[in-house]
């Protein structure tokens, strides 16, 4: 033996240095996991998208809303389970256009309450017991808002339209067996972990993570290093363009010879022979005098006006119009609205007596007041509103 290795066994060696430092996903179709190049851009698109999705979340709460820079790992189910905490939230966002693939959403249960009570009308510390359906409705809800601002961020980092389906939310503790229709990947299979501290005002100091499967994570990265690689193109284009433009003026203005110079004078009077004949010259005629005078308009009929005229007017007449009566308004909150039930009485802004609203396609119109003609209501107007 001569000492050296034989390309088999260098290659063994590799593999398994590689499957040592986690480096490999034997599970996976692609067969590889995620380089520092596409580890990177995972993070940059995952950092971009959440932080359009908190400026989401913080006009649905009414509290600040603050998501730091992401860490992106490889994890399994394994190391899921062992770190996080139980029961928690599931979210699976589908992507519909522009990308194929889901990724799942990991919110804790607790944080879920909260928000949930902040989109109800709550402060933020009624939290219940059990989340309801009626919750998980809620955090979808704002899950769709948050993913699909963040979508608009995605179609402009990758330059094609992005758009995703209706996220679904489900209550699933990792110690049970989970069925992995609820996951985006196989439960065998390692997956790209993206791990982001958030803060909801005082009320919540806790995380939330986003989970790829593998193939999506590459796909994303393709598309957005062809993104990338478009735009620099485009930038270099201009920058020569911006450059060359300058000195091809230049050029050209070298180019151009010195206008020949021209001698002005006189033309002689009619019948006298012109002096320096052969030399260029331009003639200027005498100035003549011009009669100026004030334009004059056919004065305006003043007792003719179109708006006014019968055969105009009946060109609408038969226009239908809708008229409301408005006997008053009030503002009240979702959790309130969803207390309602049969006998709840509803306080209007209108003191008992006061004239109520007539409304012509939303504009008003009147003031009445409530009369009954047979068995139906009425209104009698007793002010028409001068505009």
């Amino acid at each position: 033996m001569d000492g050296m290795l034989s390309q088999e066994e260098i290659n063994a060696l590799l593999g398994n240095m590689n499957s040592n430092a986690g480096d490999t996903d034997p599970g996976s179709s692609g067969g590889e996991v995620l380089s520092a190049d596409e580890c990177d851009a995972i993070g940059e698109i995952s950092n971009i998208c959440m932080g359009t999705a908190a400026t989401t979340l913080y006009s649905l709460v009414n509290q600040k809303v603050t998501i730091t820079t992401p860490t992106v790992t490889i994890s399994t189910w394994d190391e899921l389970v062992a770190e996080y905490e139980r029961p928690c939230v599931f979210i699976n966002i589908s992507y519909k256009a522009g990308i194929e693939g889901n990724n799942v959403l990991i919110l804790r249960e607790e944080d879920v309450k909260v928000i949930t009570d902040l989109m109800m009308g709550g402060d933020g510390t009624n939290l219940v017991d059990e989340l309801s359906e009626l919750h998980l409705s809620a955090i979808c809800e704002a899950m769709n808002q948050m993913m699909g601002s963040s979508a608009t961020s995605l179609s402009s980092m990758l330059n094609r339209m992005v758009d995703i389906s209706p996220p679904s939310a489900e209550l699933v503790d990792l110690a049970e067996e989970v069925d992995s229709s609820k996951v985006a990947f196989a439960k065998d299979q390692q997956f790209v972990k993206v791990f982001f501290k958030m803060e909801i005002g005082d009320l919540v100091d806790s995380s939330i993570m986003q989970l790829y499967p593998i193939d999506l994570a590459k796909s994303l990265y393709s598309i957005f290093a062809s993104a990338q690689e478009v735009k620099e193109t485009k930038e270099e284009v201009k920058e020569e363009v911006s450059i060359a433009a300058p000195q091809q003026a230049n050029a050209e203005m070298a180019q151009v010879p010195p206008p020949a110079p021209q001698m002005t004078a006189q033309a002689p009077p009619m019948g006298q022979p012109m002096m320096g004949q052969g030399m260029p010259y331009n003639y200027v005629p005498p100035v003549q005098d011009v009669q100026v005078q004030p334009v004059q308009f056919q004065p305006f009929n003043a007792s003719f006006n179109p708006i006014t005229q019968q055969e105009n007017i009946d060109l609408i007449m038969d226009v239908p119009l809708e008229v409301t009566v408005e006997l008053g308004r009030t503002s009240k909150s979702i959790k309130e609205i969803l207390e309602f039930a049969p006998g709840t009485i509803i306080e209007l802004d209108k003191i008992a007596g006061e004239p109520i609203d007539v409304l012509v396609n939303g504009k008003l119109v009147a003031k009445g007041e409530v009369v009954v003609i047979e068995e139906s209501f009425g209104i009698r107007i007793t002010d028409i509103i001068k505009q």
